[in-house]
């Protein structure tokens, strides 16, 4: 393993995923967030399948032996996907980035859920301490008043959220899937599988986007692709552990592009919420490598000696 070198490939990975959304928040004002999901997924897939054949994975990329949680995580993601999309909208980038930190705290509770991970005071409580960051990140955006501009906000935050919710169960299919398949199939197939969930929307209000609107379009599921891509080297090259905590480099990132391109200013009560939010996350990920570690060494104890 190269730590440095997978570090250097997940602030990648996080950098060329705010730009998507940046690009991606130029077209919202015309564009429905279900075409967006659409270009976004097709666009990455030869992408994504061009690095396979470069790295002599395509078959193993296609191959699957569990073709319904590849379905089930694909329409977790989409939704996920659309709603964040749609919530790009409405909201500043950074309020979005923020809101989104609450995937990672759900998908402790939903893993406690559904898989039966023991959770305990620790993690129950990191959770709690993320929540009320997101609370305080969406209480000035739920707050409705007489203006109009508060509803659409208020409905952002919703969508963001709701993004939030399905991004934190496609996790946990995730983490089902990499128990039988490889992570070059988890990528290809959630790509494939999105592309044609997204025609599901297509009898709802599609338009035919100018060729600005194209080729930006297509420049974000292209730079969907190579994120991903970006996002596997990571893990390839350094423990879990050591580069999760970088996502959170993702608002820096839309902080500077929200402010330099779409004149954003985060407000103190925003900025407040998000470091809660970083903190809860920084604080879950060390608990999990310190689990990890004790779990190692139980292991080597019990291995017999020769």
């Amino acid at each position: 393993m190269r730590p440095l070198h997978g570090i250097l490939y997940k602030l990648a990975s996080v950098l060329v995923f705010i730009v998507m959304a940046a690009m991606i928040k130029t077209t919202a004002p015309h564009v429905p967030a279900g075409e967006v999901v659409f270009f976004r997924s097709l666009f990455a897939i030869p992408v994504i399948v061009v690095w396979l054949a470069l790295r002599r994975e395509l078959a193993t990329g296609l191959k699957t032996s569990n073709p319904m949680g590849h379905l089930w995580r694909g329409v977790a993601g989409t939704i996920a996907m659309g709603l964040g999309f749609a919530g790009l909208g409405y909201l500043p980038l950074p309020d979005v980035t923020a809101i989104g930190y609450a995937a990672p705290l759900l998908t402790v509770i939903f893993a406690a859920m559904f898989l039966g991970e023991d959770v305990r005071l620790f993690r129950i409580s990191a959770v709690a301490l993320g929540m009320v960051g997101v609370m305080i990140v969406l209480g000035p955006r739920l707050s409705i008043g007489p203006e109009g501009a508060n509803m659409a906000e208020a409905f952002g935050a919703t969508l963001v959220l709701g993004g939030a919710v399905f991004a934190a169960l496609a996790q946990v299919f995730v983490r089902k899937l990499v128990m039988t398949e490889a992570t070059s199939a988890i990528v290809f197939w959630f790509s494939l599988t999105a592309t044609l969930l997204s025609l599901v929307t297509l009898p709802f209000g599609w338009v035919w986007p100018t060729q600005r609107e194209a080729a930006i379009l297509v420049g974000a599921g292209l730079l969907g692709g190579v994120g991903q891509i970006f996002l596997t080297s990571s893990y390839r090259e350094a423990d879990a552990s050591l580069v999760a905590p970088f996502d959170y480099a993702s608002m820096l990132f839309s902080l500077a592009i929200g402010y330099f391109v779409f004149a954003e200013v985060p407000t103190r009560t925003m900025l407040m919420g998000a470091a809660l939010i970083v903190t809860a996350g920084v604080l879950i990920i060390w608990r999990e490598h310190r689990l990890g570690l004790e779990r190692s060494r139980q292991r080597k104890a019990m291995t017999p000696q020769g």
